[in-house]
């Protein structure tokens, strides 16, 4: 008996101190609470004896940074799902484009679904979509869900614009997200959150090639006609420009399709580049003057055949 005392004092007292161990673990690296140690070994953010790098130190951040921006918009829809007394279990779906190894969803998952949203008896039931276009990912992050028992994780091979019309995806999509979505990408991630009456979005627009290059096009004649191509006549403006007048009118788009908009920083410049955040929350309230400002963007500039397939809705 005196030995299966000595015996269980020795397993609580491992436990508390693995414990111990996990919880300095987390300050020392700046973790947030709850934080699965293994999820982040399985992403590579972590190496298996514990340590993290710089630049995983500064992915980790903006998807920290990304993830209370989510945070909040996730609380505001589920206050909203669950005054509702109609009896039925609230749900609520995120649908992540782009997701790549779904460092993004994976989190969400486990700082904010996990255990919360995933039981049965839960009072609100909540679901990952993963959009990717490569395959080894999107198989890669299918067996990391069912290894980590993360049942209500679904990754789809698809592109954004394909998951606009994918029947598998239920008809409304809550909140949408687009990490780093090149170019186009992120308008194909607008317009999915369009079609599915997203009730947030959260958009990190990465290479917006294609104004950039409506623009080298029509250089010669735009400097001809107006002083303002002075904007965009040099090589590296022509790319800063494209990128800036295309966020532009994107948040003109989803202004005028009912959504309040914040646009701010992710994170701090020494961490990444591409580092403006648009945040949009459903209201129901369309600007008119906001597509009417849209259009004479276009025209003016020159970028009227571009803009009239990205931003289909304004022009109707």
């Amino acid at each position: 008996m005196a030995k299966n005392k000595i015996q269980k004092h020795a397993l609580k007292k491992g436990g508390e101190e693995e414990r111990t161990k996990e919880n300095s673990l987390e300050e020392m690296l700046g973790l947030r609470s709850g934080q699965s140690l293994e999820l982040l070994k399985e992403l590579h953010i972590l190496t298996r004896e514990g340590r993290i790098n710089q630049d995983s130190r500064r992915k980790l951040k903006q998807v920290y940074h990304l993830t209370q921006f989510i945070e909040s918009g996730m609380t505001e829809i589920v206050a909203r799902k669950m005054a509702d007394t109609s009896g039925a279990t609230a749900t609520i779906s995120l649908a992540d484009h782009g997701a790549g190894k779904s460092y993004l969803g994976f989190i969400i998952y486990d700082l904010l679904i996990k255990n919360k949203c995933d039981r049965e008896g839960d009072p609100l039931s909540a679901h990952v979509y993963g959009i990717e276009t490569r395959t080894d990912l999107v198989e890669a992050s299918q067996a990391l869900a069912a290894k980590l028992a993360f049942k209500h994780m679904t990754f789809l091979n698809i592109s954004a614009e394909q998951a606009r019309f994918k029947e598998s995806l239920p008809p409304q999509i809550d909140i949408v997200t687009a990490l780093h979505a090149c170019d186009s990408a992120t308008d194909d991630a607008i317009g999915f959150g369009l079609d599915k009456g997203a009730l947030f979005m959260a958009l990190v627009p990465c290479c917006q090639a294609e104004m950039a290059g409506v623009l080298r096009t029509s250089k010669a004649l735009a400097l001809s006609r107006t002083p303002l191509a002075e904007l965009w006549r040099h090589p590296l403006h022509t790319r800063e420009f494209g990128s800036q007048i295309t966020n532009v009118l994107r948040c003109l788009y989803l202004e005028s399709q009912g959504y309040s908009l914040t646009v701010t920083e992710l994170v701090g410049w020494e961490h990444s580049m591409k580092n403006e955040i648009i945040l949009a929350r459903f209201t129901g309230q369309k600007k008119k003057s906001a597509a009417e400002r849209l259009k004479a963007l276009v025209v003016e500039f020159g970028l009227e055949s571009a803009a009239r397939v990205r931003f289909a809705k304004a022009f109707e």
